[in-house]
């Protein structure tokens, strides 16, 4: 496994968990910690002194932060390492395409303040890159269901107030839109 998987991994697993208290009783307190990833089911058979390099790495980067209090460890996402996750996350959204079209369009509307531009900006990147179709500058069609993508990614940019999602049965002179998702029969 790459360092940067490894990172990943640590770090979504960090993220789904919130905090993570070990004790331990040796100087090396992240040995234990990475014995306890090692027994995860995506760590299994991973190298747990390559877990503690990684760990060690995301401290050196103010991506998590290891406070030790008495015999016992506690590991948390940093506000660094929370935007880590975010971008992780972000990187990871796709729009499964059913095998049989349900004849619905879904329609993403928004209207982001100037104060939010570069939010409003990698929305649309973000909607273009998910295969969506720009019918208007702030109002973009997908015949797939999406509706909780679209959640995930308005939360996660930050911008859930100003984001709606139409669910619509027609759309009138659709021919392009049924073009571009080959949707025409």
């Amino acid at each position: 496994m790459k360092k940067r998987e490894l990172t990943k991994k640590i770090l979504l697993g960090l993220a789904m968990g919130g905090v993570m208290v070990v004790a331990f009783t040796a100087p090396g307190a992240l040995m234990p910690l990475a014995k306890i990833f090692q027994r995860k089911k995506e760590f299994r058979g991973r190298d747990k002194r390559k877990i503690a390099q990684t760990l060690s790495y995301l401290k050196r980067n103010s991506l998590v932060i290891l406070k030790k209090q008495d015999n016992t460890i506690t590991v948390a996402l940093t506000e660094n390492g929370k935007r880590k996750v975010k971008q992780y996350r972000l990187e990871e959204l796709h729009i499964e395409k059913p095998s049989k079209w349900d004849r619905k369009w879904r329609i993403v509307l928004f209207d982001i303040p100037e104060k939010k531009k570069a939010a409003r900006n990698a929305l649309r990147m973000r909607l273009q890159n998910l295969g969506f179709f720009q019918i208007q500058k702030s109002a973009w069609a997908c015949p797939w269901p999406c509706e909780n993508e679209i959640q995930l990614l308005a939360e996660l940019l930050g911008i859930t107030h100003y984001v709606q999602l139409a669910i619509v049965e027609k759309i009138s002179d659709d021919i392009k839109l049924r073009s571009h998702f080959g949707l025409l029969s």
